[in-house]
């Protein structure tokens, strides 16, 4: 579980990300920044539809970030879906700040980086969450 410096020192780096691309001159927007807020692997893989989806996921596709603020296991919880089926989970050691700044609001995306036919299926699928 991430101590709540590591989870604050996060959220205050997403803070500062913001600021400075809110406060960026006008003709910088002309070129659409987008701000990488983070580079997960997808956790839960085994326990939900991710491998029986496998053959169908492809790099680039966009998934969706769902916040579980009740779940039982974890108050950080951030589910992640493609197409509206659950492929799994934000790493509980990683969910603090997305978590954080979903709760607010924030316009976060997030897609599909990479896919490995890894024999460990903890480290088949990569996602990044982008700031739009």
């Amino acid at each position: 579980m991430p101590s709540a410096s590591s989870a604050a020192t996060a959220a205050a780096a997403l803070v500062l990300a913001i600021i400075a691309a809110v406060d960026a001159p006008a003709g910088e927007h002309a070129a659409r920044v987008l701000l990488l807020v983070q580079s997960s692997p997808l956790a839960g893989v085994r326990y939900h539809e991710a491998l029986a989806l496998w053959e169908h996921l492809r790099v680039g596709e966009p998934l969706e970030l769902l916040r579980e603020p009740d779940n039982p296991y974890d108050s950080n919880a951030v589910r992640v879906e493609w197409r509206g089926r659950r492929l799994g989970y934000v790493p509980r050691r990683e969910n603090a700040a997305l978590a954080w700044a979903l709760d607010r609001g924030m316009p976060l995306r997030a897609r599909i980086s990479a896919l490995e036919s890894h024999p460990n299926p903890a480290r088949r699928i990569r996602f990044e969450v982008v700031l739009d």
